[in-house]
């Protein structure tokens, strides 16, 4: 199927073959049940699967639009909703949303949220109200996405790395990670932290700082910060991201992180 994408990609034309266009499907639907993935963990590096992303934006090509209902709901799209939920042994709560192309493991509950075509979820892990776990994510196990958290998405360019949260992290309430930063194990992020893939990310535990962009150390706790910056019109606070701990062993458990937060000022 690899050979095949990667030619489509370069000359849409060959779509019009029928062995090209099943190979997109084909890819797809590998996705859809967890054999694929759009980035994989080798070693301790992740590295991004760029055929498999343009597979997905190949699908968006060949795929026709059709109207889905669901219940009083109805939708317009090319990609339909997950099936089989219950055989996944998948709790969605209405009207949370899952995307054909998207795994998600047995014991994921999702909320009101959404997960997106090409993202992977591991079991265990709550995608809270309103959360949403972009195209390409890569969420590892036992994770909570709390209310609003906006985990973003990259389909382009194809070997972009996507956001990876890795497993036991928890990502507070309305916090946002975009452009490729990975949260490693067991990190916890505070309230209304956003990350983007140049935002400074500094440890001030000791008693230099020491800058990360990119990259949240495992089992650190960060809470949402500002550093002074001088501008031609004057001096002012920009956003930042400050790890002011690391997680102990007794707030290792989802049901002790509330802990963890209160132990640093870190509001969940």
């Amino acid at each position: 199927m690899r050979e095949k994408i990667e030619a489509a990609f370069d000359d849409r034309d060959l779509l019009k073959d029928e062995e090209h266009r099943e190979a997109v499907f084909g890819t797809v639907a590998a996705l859809d049940r967890g054999e694929l993935r759009v980035a994989e963990k080798r070693g301790d590096e992740w590295s991004s699967n760029a055929w498999v992303m343009k597979a997905i934006n190949l699908y968006f090509t060949v795929a026709e639009m059709e109207t889905v209902e669901a219940g009083p709901f109805e939708y317009h799209d090319k990609i339909p909703t997950k099936k089989n939920l219950n055989e996944a042994g998948i709790r969605v709560v209405p009207p949370g949303t899952v995307r054909y192309g998207a795994f998600v493991e047995p014991g994921v509950v999702v909320m009101p949220g959404y997960v997106n075509i090409g993202a992977y979820v591991g079991s265990g892990t709550m995608v809270d109200t309103w959360a949403t776990v972009g195209s390409g994510a890569q969420i590892g196990r036992n994770v909570h996405l709390a209310g609003g958290v906006g985990i973003g998405g990259v389909l382009e360019p194809p070997g972009a790395m996507p956001v990876v949260v890795e497993d036991d992290a928890f990502i507070g309430s309305r916090c946002v990670v975009v452009e490729g930063v990975r949260v490693e194990e067991g990190a916890v992020l505070g309230a209304n932290v956003v990350l983007t893939g140049s935002t400074r990310i500094i440890d001030v535990t000791g008693e230099e700082e020491v800058v990360h962009k990119g990259r949240v150390p495992a089992r650190s706790v960060v809470i949402a910060g500002t550093r002074t910056r001088e501008f031609p019109a004057g001096s002012y606070g920009v956003q930042t991201a400050l790890i002011v701990g690391q997680r102990r062993e007794s707030t290792d458990r989802k049901t002790s992180l509330n802990e963890a937060l209160r132990e640093f000022g870190v509001g969940a």
